[in-house]
C-alpha cells in the first residue's frame, strides 16, 4: 500500500520522510539533554567554594586565568562574583549562572552563597539543580552552614558529591572528617580517592578504583598548567622517590583499613542521595580538581523529572517547560534591566517560539534569551532541558512561576519563601526621590532577596523590611545607594518571628485578639500577617482566636 503525500508549500513530503524526520529530531534533542549535568555548589564560607567553581572553568576553557576571590593579590575578581559589593568584601551574596563545556559535557554550575544570612537564595538555587558538590575545609570539617545547606539537599533527594579542600594546609585526620560527615549530616561515605599526607607534608592522591597514585607538580596560581604523576601501586621503586618511605607505608596501613571499614560503592545509593562520594585535593593549587570533576560528570545524573500537578514530567520525552527560580535585577550597570533566571525541564527551548506564562496567564514570546557568565551575556537561539537561560524580564515574572509549549498543561509547584528573622522600618533620606525609592525596594523585594511589607491599612508610606540575615539590610542599603541614586535609614524593629495567615477570607483583622507584642502587617498583595516579638505570643493568639491558622511558610 503506497503511502500518503502531503504537500508543503510547493515541496511534496513523505509520510515516511516526516516520521523519519520527526524520529531524527526527537533522538537529537534525547542527546543534546543527556549531555547536561546541572549541579549546585555549597558549602560554608571561606571553604573555597568560589575558588574550585573557578577551578572548573579553568579546565573547561571558559576562562584562561582564575580570578583572586578576594581582589586583593591582583585586580581581578572571582568571576562568578559579579557585584560590586561582592568584589569589595570579598564574598559571594547572590548565586551565579556558569555554563561551559567539557569532555563532551555540558555543564551548568549554579554558585550559591556560602554565608548563612544569604541561605534562602541558596535554598532557591538549590530548587534548579539535579545535584550538589558540597565542598568541605579539611581543617574545619562540616559546619553549621553546611548543615543547614545540606538538609535543603536532603529534603529534595539529590545526589550529593563531596570534595574535603584545603589538603595543601593542615588538615584533620581524614577518617575522622568522615565519620563527622556520617554523624553530622546522616549521609553514608565512600571514598573515590585518599589523599597522602596534609600541609606541606601533601603528596597527592591514591586512586581507589585504579589502584595508582597520582602525584602533582606545583602549578602557577590561578593556571591549569601543571604535571600529573600516575603510579601503580606495585611500582615501589617511583613510589618511594615521589612519596618517600614514611608516607607509603602509612598509606598502605590507610588502604587496608579503609577497604575494611569504608561503604562500598553503589551509584543507586548516590542517586537517591544517601551515599556521597567523597575526594580530597585542594582547589587554590589544583591539586585533585580534574580528577575531580572527570568522576562527578560520569556519576552525575542527566536532567532529572519534575513533577507537576501530581505528574511526572519527563525532561525528554515532554515539550519546553521551564521554572523561574531567580530574578535579578541591574546585573550590569551598561544594561540596567530585570533578568529571570529560568531552569528549563523538558524538551527544547528554541528563541522567538511562543510559549505560555501559566501564572499570568499569556501566550507570548521570551525576550532576548541568554546564556549568563556572571555579568557576561551572549544571546542563545536554543537550550534543552537542564540548562539555565535568562530571559528579559518587564515585571511579569515572579519566583516559581512556570513557562510552557502553548498546548501543555504544566504547572510547577511555587518556592516556598523562608520565614524572614530580622525586621526594619526604612526611611528615605530624601523625599524627593520617593519614586526611585519605591522602584528600588520592589524590584529588589521581587528578587527574594528581601521581603516588604506594609503598615496594615497605611498603604507605601511607612515600610517594613525583612530578612533571613541581617547582612541582607547591608546589601539593601548599598544596592539603592548604587543602583538608585537612593539613600535610606534603617531603623531595627524588636520582632523575631512573622507568620501568614492561611485563613484569610475566614479571619477579621480589625477584631482579631491579639498579645501586646503582635503588631499586624500586609504584603505588597494586601495579603496580611503577623509579627510577634515572643515564640509563646504566636500560640496565644491562636487560643485567643477561635479557627486562626497560622503558618511559617509563605509560597511564590
Amino acid at each position: 500500500m503506497a503511502s500518503r503525500v502531503s504537500v508543503m508549500g510547493s515541496v511534496l513530503i513523505n509520510d515516511n520522510d516526516m516520521d523519519r524526520r520527526r524520529i531524527e529530531l526527537v533522538s537529537s534533542i534525547a542527546e543534546e539533554i543527556n549531555k547536561r549535568r546541572t549541579f549546585a555548589i555549597i558549602s560554608h564560607p571561606d571553604a573555597g567554594k568560589t575558588t574550585l567553581t573557578e577551578k572548573f572553568l579553568l579546565y573547561g576553557g571558559a576562562i584562561n586565568l582564575a580570578g583572586s576571590v578576594k581582589g586583593k593579590a591582583t585586580a581581578r575578581h572571582a568571576v562568578s562574583d559579579w557585584m560590586e559589593i561582592e568584589k569589595e568584601r570579598g564574598i559571594s551574596v547572590t548565586s551565579s549562572v556558569l555554563q561551559f563545556n567539557y569532555d563532551g559535557y555540558c555543564i551548568n554550575i549554579l554558585d550559591t552563597p556560602g554565608h548563612q544570612d544569604f541561605s534562602e537564595d541558596t535554598y532557591r538555587t538549590l530548587m534548579a539543580a539535579d545535584s550538589a558538590v558540597m565542598v568541605i575545609d579539611a581543617s574545619k570539617g562540616v559546619e553549621a552552614q553546611t548543615r543547614k545547606l545540606f538538609k535543603v539537599c536532603g529534603m529534595r533527594g539529590i545526589p550529593i558529591f563531596t570534595f574535603i579542600n584545603k589538603m595543601d594546609r593542615d588538615a584533620n585526620d581524614t577518617f575522622e572528617l568522615l565519620d563527622e560527615i556520617e554523624k553530622e549530616l546522616g549521609i553514608a561515605t565512600c571514598p573515590v580517592n585518599w589523599p597522602i599526607g596534609s600541609g606541606k607534608r601533601f603528596k597527592g592522591v591514591y586512586n581507589r578504583h585504579g589502584n595508582h597514585v597520582l602525584t602533582f607538580s606545583d602549578t602557577q596560581k590561578g593556571t591549569r598548567e601543571g604535571e600529573t604523576t600516575v603510579i601503580p601501586m606495585d611500582n615501589e621503586t617511583l613510589l618511594l622517590e615521589k612519596i618517600g618511605d614514611e608516607a607509603l607505608s602509612i598509606l598502605r596501613d590507610e588502604i587496608e583499613l579503609l577497604d575494611g571499614a569504608s561503604a562500598e560503592f553503589d551509584i543507586e545509593q548516590v542517586r537517591k542521595g544517601k551515599l556521597t562520594p567523597v575526594f580530597f585535593g585542594s582547589a587554590l593549587t589544583n591539586f585533585g580538581v580534574e580528577v575531580f570533576l572527570q568522576n562527578f560528570l560520569k556519576m552525575a545524573t542527566t536532567p532529572l523529572p519534575r513533577i507537576s500537578q501530581g505528574e511526572t514530567i519527563d525532561p525528554v520525552e515532554n515539550d519546553f517547560s521551564a521554572f523561574v527560580f531567580k530574578i535579578q535585577a541591574n546585573m550590569n550597570k551598561a544594561h540596567r534591566d530585570r533578568v529571570a533566571f529560568m531552569r528549563i525541564c523538558s524538551g527544547k527551548f528554541d528563541a522567538g517560539v511562543e510559549v505560555r506564562h501559566v501564572q499570568g496567564g499569556k501566550v507570548m514570546r521570551l525576550s532576548q534569551p541568554q546564556q549568563i557568565m556572571a555579568d557576561e551575556r551572549k544571546i542563545l537561539s536554543e537550550a534543552y532541558a537542564g540548562d539555565i537561560i535568562g530571559v528579559f524580564d518587564p515585571g511579569i515574572f515572579s519566583i516559581g512561576d512556570t513557562v510552557c509549549a502553548p498546548k501543555n498543561d504544566i504547572c510547577y509547584e511555587g518556592i516556598p519563601t523562608f520565614a524572614p528573622e530580622h525586621f526594619a522600618r526604612v526611611r528615605q533620606m530624601d523625599t524627593m526621590k520617593r519614586k526611585q525609592f519605591i522602584k528600588g525596594v520592589n524590584q529588589i523585594a521581587q528578587e527574594g532577596a528581601i521581603q516588604i511589607f506594609q503598615e496594615f491599612h497605611t498603604g507605601m508610606e511607612e515600610i517594613i523590611v525583612g530578612v533571613v540575615g541581617v547582612l541582607q539590610f547591608d546589601v539593601l542599603k548599598y544596592r539603592l545607594e548604587n543602583e538608585y541614586n537612593v539613600e535610606i535609614k534603617l531603623e531595627p524593629l524588636p520582632y523575631e518571628y512573622i507568620r501568614w495567615i492561611e485563613n484569610k477570607d475566614e479571619v477579621d483583622l480589625n477584631k482579631l485578639s491579639g498579645t501586646s507584642d503582635m503588631k499586624k502587617i500586609q504584603d505588597l498583595k494586601g495579603n496580611p500577617l503577623l509579627l510577634f516579638i515572643n515564640q509563646w505570643s504566636i500560640g496565644m493568639t491562636v487560643d485567643r482566636n477561635k479557627g486562626l491558622v497560622l503558618s511559617e511558610f509563605g509560597r511564590n
